[in-house]
């Protein structure tokens, strides 16, 4: 964990004397060069030592950097003292004077470490001597960028095929080597050599997950060649040099991104030795290949198509804009880094994206809420445009906007109601996409009981008008319980124009009821003239039937988000976001705004069991992180400032629920899943308001805390009881048992907390495939198959399969083939035990009611939501109805997309090609609706499509 203590000249040749100033200090290299001294990779050295002995609290942190700086004074003195005319001193002599140095100050475990890291690296240099004895193929010849044709370095293929299979159980290097040879030709180009060996790793993960992490090895290569080479560090390296190369980069990639005007000027203020020097390059080896070529295409800076940026150099580069208004910048650095790059903590795209960049953008949810004026509206859709340019995701409230045929005073005419306005939302999210990274995205919501309703639910279909036809953004319905009431009654329905009922919009619960109520009679006496009266279950039954044929309009409960916000005190919540996680107030000053990053459940499961005190420190460092987002943020549009600097909410979610369950032999369709999905949550839910509470203490409550149910010791459980009053009682069935001392948390709470919201679990589609766990809260969608994404085609096998099929003498090619036969699925392999079947079970075999109870176990604890997407197999329209009733009978504030299969059929590919099974949709014929037979539902294989992942 440490690098050789001088820079290389890059004039220096071996043997070759440099010309210095006159008293001058020289150093000799190993290989001959002379270099003039330097001591900068003295204290890079040296910090490195000290860090991998004592770590890297803040405490530690400021007492190694006092100490590293007087020792290396110490050291450079020294050989001034011996040679005051200059002169030069051989590299293993600097590294005798820093080891003595380090004894004299008493620091013998860092002196200790230090030593055994010499004699590593010692022995590391004898091994790379001897492959740099270079075995030349004797018919291949690579042709290099000039053209120069030079013989196939066998001896350089191994090395990377060796490094990149390293610590990798069931993995074959000759094989990948021996296959590599046979799809190279004389006259190859140096890419193409690259190319090649990624893709024949690439064809093995299939029968070996671990194949996936040598694919990701081997790409790495060419990541180093191209980033390093560039930054003028090396032409090429192995993983291995990257131990000394990484902290080497990291001065000269942050000062090309000043340069280039792609990172922010103040990250050069930096301690970059310290910083370099908690550069952990074995981190490299924990991605995945799908994983490292997401972050390759869609994450890394780039000049002129040249990705300049490595995976740590990322990581660090955003836990330095993370850090950057923190007093002790470097250890937080740090801190923030290490939780990054170790994969215990992943922060949202846009964080990713925009953290230590020019324009800061770290936010990823915006909620607005549209006026009922010309103006208002144009104003909504143009902030619309600035927020999604700079990678947000939007989330637009439009119930108040008058409905079709609604009297206009100003012109003495008639209003064409909100549909129209909605198409220019939707062409605006085309146009401006998230600062050309991915698609632009946003998601109208409008009440149920506007009068707009019924032509709003058709918007995403493909026949009909297409003028008043939105094909690319997404809708959801805000759906009082009133409604649900009425539907559960058999009642009736009432639709109005928000202009005639403008308070309605603000009224929930109980007061929302008795105000529709007077609206309804009100009508019946003829004194409203714009309505409409039908059936709650018709209108139930066609937003289910659009929900089945087009996806959409999705599903969201208006009292729950606003009955359980801790903010009600203060406004009122309008709509969800994008992703449906979100539970903000929003008004005509105050955009709302959330902030997201996600634990990795899987990182936190030890010996089969919830490893609770590695968590509270994950949440500790993560709720801060996400505090600092508020800080550094840039606001495109005043409002999102606002509100953002007022409440100061965050979001902080989960993923790889799935894989956790696994390492816990768990099934998802079991009490057991349930349990865990309770027990994970509140200890997420404890630890995180308990960190919010610190940095009350440290750094204030939120501006607007005063009334909030923060301040009158009302927790997210607590917040269930006035719900259950509001609805009443035979309207929801939520287990309320728990089992942590709550009871001091409610009077701490009391005192002061930094943020009105703190918890949302977001879809994590992208950042999931980073980390190289399963989506968010999502079950598995199948044991193998192709995912398609904007990085290509990727294989994706359940590593966690094959290790228990491997167990029990069951992986072998013809079991490759069944999973390819039965797309993905175990359940008709008769080979595989009923057990492992249960387990194993994907997410369309998975009963609904599984994933509905485990959401609503998670929903207790959480302040806002989460982003639910539910799966139903053979879909009727009573199995949807029986679902969405239960949703929100279980207490759920929303849902998110709906994957439904109907009565399948399937054609079948060639087997052996490794090209998975295609599925097509047919329709059942019990779905309740008055439409024509729908088209078949998008298949859920596009789980990771860009336009649902615009929060992660």
């Amino acid at each position: 964990m440490h690098t050789d203590t001088h820079r290389e000249h890059p004039q220096a040749e071996a043997g070759e004397l440099v010309a210095t100033a006159p008293g001058q200090l020289r150093v000799i290299k190993r290989n001959g060069t002379v270099v003039p001294y330097s001591d900068d990779k003295i204290t890079v050295a040296m910090t490195k030592a000290f860090l991998a002995v004592e770590g890297s609290s803040a405490a530690a942190s400021s007492r190694i950097h006092d100490t590293v700086a007087r020792l290396t004074e110490q050291v450079t003195a020294t050989f001034k003292r011996r040679m005051p005319s200059g002169g030069t001193i051989h590299i293993e002599e600097i590294q005798d004077q820093v080891e003595l140095a380090l004894m004299r100050a008493g620091e013998q475990k860092v002196a200790r470490d230090y030593v055994l890291y010499r004699e590593a690296h010692a022995q590391e240099r004898a091994r790379r001597a001897a492959a740099e004895q270079v075995q030349a193929h004797p018919t291949i010849r690579v042709t290099l960028a000039n053209g120069e044709k030079i013989p196939l370095n066998l001896s350089r293929l191994q090395t990377i095929i060796g490094e990149a299979c390293e610590g990798l159980a069931e993995v074959d290097s000759e094989l990948i080597l021996r296959d590599t040879l046979k799809n190279l030709y004389d006259g190859v180009t140096e890419q193409d050599v690259s190319t090649a060996l990624v893709m024949t790793a690439r064809t093995l993960v299939e029968r070996e997950p671990n194949y996936s992490y040598v694919t990701a090895r081997l790409l790495m290569d060419t990541l180093r060649a191209e980033a390093l080479g560039f930054l003028g560090v090396a032409e090429r390296a192995t993983h291995h040099e990257m131990a000394e190369l990484y902290a080497r980069a990291l001065p000269v990639y942050i000062d090309k991104g000043v340069e280039f005007e792609l990172l922010d000027a103040r990250l050069r203020d930096y301690d970059l030795a310290r910083l370099g020097a908690a550069l952990d390059h074995q981190r490299d080896q924990q991605f995945t290949y799908l994983g490292l070529q997401t972050l390759y295409d869609r994450y890394f800076l780039h000049k002129n198509d040249v990705r300049f940026e490595l995976p740590q150099v990322f990581f660090m580069r955003v836990a330095m804009g993370l850090a950057i208004e923190e007093q002790d910048r470097e250890a937080r650095a740090i801190e923030f880094y290490n939780l990054l790059s170790s994969f215990d903590y992943m922060a949202s795209t846009p964080t990713l994206f925009n953290a230590g960049t020019l324009r800061p953008q770290l936010s990823s949810c915006y909620l607005t809420t549209v006026p009922d004026d010309l103006g208002g509206i144009y104003d909504a859709i143009r902030d619309n445009a600035l927020l999604s340019k700079f990678a947000g995701g939007l989330g637009n409230d439009w119930t108040p906007v008058r409905a079709l045929g609604s009297y206009i005073k100003g012109t003495n005419g008639k209003s064409q109601g909100v549909v129209p306005f909605l198409k220019v939302v939707n062409d605006t999210a085309v146009a401006v996409n998230q600062g050309g990274k991915r698609k632009g995205a946003v998601c109208a919501y409008l009440e149920t009981w506007h009068l707009d309703i019924e032509e709003f639910l058709e918007l995403r279909k493909n026949t009909g008008d297409d003028r008043r036809r939105t094909h690319d953004m997404n809708t959801a319905n805000w759906i009082p319980d009133l409604f649900m009431k009425r539907v559960f009654d058999d009642g009736d329905w009432t639709l109005f124009s928000p202009s005639d009922v403008p308070d309605l919009h603000d009224l929930t619960g109980k007061a929302f009821e008795e105000r529709y109520e007077y609206y309804e009679a009100l009508a019946g006496y003829g004194k409203l003239k714009l309505h409409k009266t039908l059936k709650a279950k018709d209108l139930w039954r066609k937003m289910l039937s659009m929900l089945f044929e087009t996806g959409h309009p999705w599903l969201t409960f208006k009292d729950p988000c606003n009955l359980r916000s801790p903010q009600q005190h203060v406004g009122v919540v309008h709509s969800s976001n994008l992703c449906t996680e979100i539970t903000l107030n929003t008004n005509k000053d105050e955009i709302a705004v959330c902030n997201l990053g996600s634990i990795n459940l899987v990182n936190h499961i030890k010996d089969g069991q919830l490893d609770t005190a590695k968590l509270a420190r994950t949440v500790k460092t993560a709720v801060r992180m996400l505090d600092n987002v508020i800080d550094i943020n840039y606001y495109s549009v005043p409002q999102a400032q606002n509100a953002n600097f007022k409440h100061r909410p965050v979001g902080l979610g989960i993923m790889g629920f799935q894989d956790a369950l696994y390492l816990q032999h768990i099934a998802y369709g079991s009490d057991a899943a349930v349990a865990f999905a309770d027990q994970s949550m509140e200890a997420i839910s404890y630890f995180a308001i308990q960190a919010s509470c610190d940095l009350a203490e440290e750094r204030g409550a939120y501006s607007s805390f005063d009334g909030s149910l923060w301040s009158r010791g009302v927790l997210p459980l607590d917040s269930l009881e006035i719900l259950t009053e509001q609805r009443g009682a035979q309207y929801i069935e939520v287990d309320r048992n728990s089992t942590l001392d709550w009871a001091p948390i409610r009077e701490r709470v009391k005192r002061g907390i930094r943020n009105s919201n703190i918890m949302a679990i977001a879809p994590t589609a992208t950042i999931s495939n980073i980390v190289g766990v399963s989506q968010s809260i999502e079950p598995t969608y199948q044991n193998l198959y192709v995912k398609s994404n904007l990085s290509g085609e990727f294989t994706v096998i359940n590593p966690y399969l094959v290790r228990d099929l491997k167990a029990r003498g069951l992986w072998d090619a013809v079991m490759v083939n069944d999973l390819k036969y039965y797309d993905g699925s175990v359940q008709q392999i008769e080979r595989i035990p009923a057990d492992l079947k249960a387990l194993y079970a994907t997410a369309f075999e998975v009963d609904t009611r599984w994933i509905v109870e485990a959401a609503s176990r998670r929903q207790k604890w959480i302040d806002q939501a989460q982003s639910l997407n539910l799966y139903i197999a053979g879909a009727s329209g009573k199995k949807l109805d029986v679902t969405y009733r239960m949703a929100w009978f279980r207490g759920l504030k929303t849902t998110y997309y709906l994957r439904a299969l109907a009565a399948t059929s399937t054609e079948k590919s060639t087997i052996n090609t490794g090209k998975l099974n295609a599925v097509s949709s047919a329709i059942d014929e019990t779905l309740p609706s008055a439409e024509p037979k729908p088209a078949p539902v998008p298949q859920a294989c596009s789980i990771d499509n860009p336009d649902c992942e615009a929060c992660q």
